[in-house]
């Protein structure tokens, strides 16, 4: 992990946020103690976001049974 101070984080933000872009974790420091990290975005998944709710009993998330075909009329 790179280490980076405040004042360089400042004047090359841009150039930093396109190393993170590319799977760079780098540590932002003041006085030589780190302060914060800049990490890239974890990609998320819709089941992520929505595990939460699988968890609560009062939700029922089992697919309906399927409904009898329907008549199709003929085109002759």
């Amino acid at each position: 992990m790179r280490t980076v101070p405040v004042v360089e984080m400042k004047s090359h933000l841009s150039a930093l946020l396109a190393e993170v872009e590319g799977g760079a974790e780098i540590a932002i420091t003041r006085h030589g103690r780190v302060i914060a990290r800049l990490v890239p975005e974890a990609p998320r998944m819709a089941a992520d976001v929505f595990r939460p709710f699988w968890t609560e009993e009062d939700i029922d998330i089992e697919a309906p049974a399927d409904a009898p075909a329907e008549p199709v009329p003929s085109l002759d």
